[in-house]
């Protein structure tokens, strides 16, 4: 099973995450938003899997500078509709086990889940 770790390229935690995968000699893809974007499918899967709440990055920059319109009433459906409009708003970095999604990076998480396989 390949392990794909989706986020942004210069993003500090996805550097971190990386650096840990490295250290550890995990070999995975990396799948860039910015360049390569996300597709609904996938964003749906996750969002099934551990919940759009947690996909999406209310602490980032482009949430926070979203119109209060566009954050009050959010549901899993304009949730989705705001990731796939802008990848910078789902939380980094989203590792792909290939059957099991962690969504952030905590170095004590990535060993307990990641350094089994």
């Amino acid at each position: 099973m390949t392990t794909t770790i989706y986020g942004i390229k210069n993003c500090d935690t996805m550097k971190k995450a990386r650096a840990w995968l490295d250290g550890h000699k995990i070999a995975y893809d990396f799948h860039d938003y910015k360049a390569a974007g996300i597709d609904r499918k996938r964003l749906e899967s996750w969002s099934k899997e551990v919940g759009w709440e947690t996909l999406l990055n209310r602490a980032g920059t482009t949430f926070r500078a979203l119109p209060d319109a566009d954050k009050a009433g959010l549901t899993e459906k304009k949730a989705i509709a705001l990731m796939l409009a802008q990848p910078s708003m789902i939380k980094r970095p989203v590792l792909d086990l290939g059957g099991r999604v962690l969504v952030g990076f905590k170095p004590e998480i990535y060993a307990a889940d990641v350094g089994k396989r």
